[in-house]
């Protein structure tokens, strides 16, 4: 696959997973990356732009010697299987969840790092830990959205970061590019891992499924058996009595 067919085929994963919508509210720092604003009003992110700053993006991540060094943070819950993914390829440091004040400016708190780089999911859950990184003088790459907050951000990657699947597109597409520069995985060859590995899933729609699956399961295993509710097949009410009556009297044994 060429490089060419290769961007036609992330801008149209781009396309299915609804990553070039934007707000209806628009960020002066962003405006020029707003292709154009729709009737109700929504402004439509150019994908082209969010497709090169991926590029971009997985540079400085490749350039980090120490993969550990790479901190990735998301306090949206959207977010936190997509930022546990990309560790998990990627081998950088994940934060899913709650951020703790002072993990990277307050050496006393057990959650303590000095990172190199920080990856956040959305500028304004991930203010705190933005906001620290300023202090430290930490590089800051964000998933940002038509009316976020740029202020801190070094690498802005235009996307819509409120919806699952755009969020889990942009961290599959940034890991894989990663993955391309490192020569771990050659250009040549697809990534074997699929972009839904990546959504996030609610905990109670996996339970439900998982019921279903059993419960369609022990149905197929289950073996016929005879409903006796319905009564018996046959009438057996109808059927003939004996032939034989009981009450003649006895033959007379002269008769033999």
């Amino acid at each position: 696959m060429t490089e060419l067919t290769q961007k036609e085929d992330d801008i149209q994963k781009m396309l299915v997973c609804k990553s070039h919508l934007g707000t209806k509210n628009l960020d002066s720092k962003m405006s020029s990356y707003v292709h154009k604003r729709t009737v109700d009003g929504i402004h439509i992110i150019n994908i082209g732009k969010t497709w090169e700053k991926i590029q971009v993006a997985a540079r400085i991540v490749a350039a980090i010697e120490n993969p550990d060094d790479v901190m990735v943070v998301s306090q949206r819950p959207y977010g936190s299987r997509a930022v546990l993914k990309f560790s998990q390829y990627v081998g950088a440091s994940p934060v899913a969840g709650r951020w703790t004040p002072g993990a990277l400016t307050n050496y006393v708190t057990l959650k303590f790092k000095e990172p190199r780089l920080l990856i956040t999911t959305d500028p304004r859950t991930d203010s705190q830990a933005i906001r620290e990184s300023a202090y430290m003088g930490i590089p800051v790459i964000a998933l940002c959205d038509t009316d976020s907050p740029t202020r801190y951000v070094d690498c802005a990657i235009p996307v819509n970061n409120k919806g699952k699947e755009s969020i889990a597109l942009v961290y599959w597409l940034l890991a894989r590019e990663v993955l391309y520069l490192r020569g771990t995985l050659p250009r040549s060859q697809p990534w074997e891992v699929m972009v839904d590995s990546f959504f996030w899933r609610d905990v109670e729609e996996l339970e439900q499924q998982e019921k279903d699956r059993q419960a369609a399961a022990e149905e197929t295993a289950a073996p016929a058996t005879t409903d006796w509710s319905q009564g018996p097949v046959g009438d057996w009410a109808d059927a003939s009595a004996p032939t034989d009556n009981w009450n003649a009297p006895a033959a007379d044994a002269g008769g033999w």
